[in-house]
């Protein structure tokens, strides 16, 4: 049967916890994975990662978009616009108290894949976009067949909330707390 297309709850998860911040006093930050397609300026980024302040006292024009958070800030002095895609964001938390909620980044997930696919010796399959992979009773190699399929719908639909593999007693989903 067919899934309905919905949004992904991303944006509006951190437009929720940024006003949560607001209202509380606190300073939102934003935990961003850097790639090509994010427009910060590249010498504050450090190992991949920058951390931004979008305080509306540190932001000017502040956008939270479903697909962009877009905004002018200064960084050295020097004003500079910001463009960050929502799927790059990591997580939102307040700088004060560190409460808040991550999110998984794709690049993430399709290294987890990656190195899943090495240990199952399916690498060959895992560059070939896992097109044929050999048929084994083993279980991870159903996870990693999951992975693969969410993965790859992910980068079809544009929606950057893969369904994990379910356990095997399809019991009631659990909710991970991170600190």
């Amino acid at each position: 049967m067919n899934e309905p297309t919905t949004t992904s709850t991303r944006p509006y998860l951190i437009r929720a916890l940024h006003e949560w911040c607001t209202d509380n006093g606190l300073t939102p930050y934003l935990a961003v994975k850097v790639d090509r397609s994010v427009q910060v300026p590249r010498e504050f980024v450090k190992d991949g990662e920058i951390v931004l302040n979008v305080g509306y006292d540190a932001t000017g024009n502040l956008q939270l978009g479903n697909e962009y958070i877009e905004f002018k800030a200064r960084f050295g002095g020097k004003p500079r616009e910001i463009m960050v895609p929502v799927e790059r964001v990591q997580a939102i938390y307040a700088r004060e108290s560190g409460q808040g909620m991550s999110f998984p980044v794709v690049d993430d997930l399709l290294s987890e894949l990656s190195d899943a696919a090495t240990d199952l010796g399916l690498s060959d399959a895992a560059e070939d976009g896992l097109s044929e992979v050999p048929a084994q009773d083993d279980e991870r190699a159903s996870q990693v067949m999951q992975l693969v399929t969410s993965t790859t719908k992910i980068s079809d639909s544009g929606d950057d909330q893969p369904r994990p593999p379910s356990p095997g007693g399809g019991g009631r989903p659990a909710f991970k707390r991170v600190k």
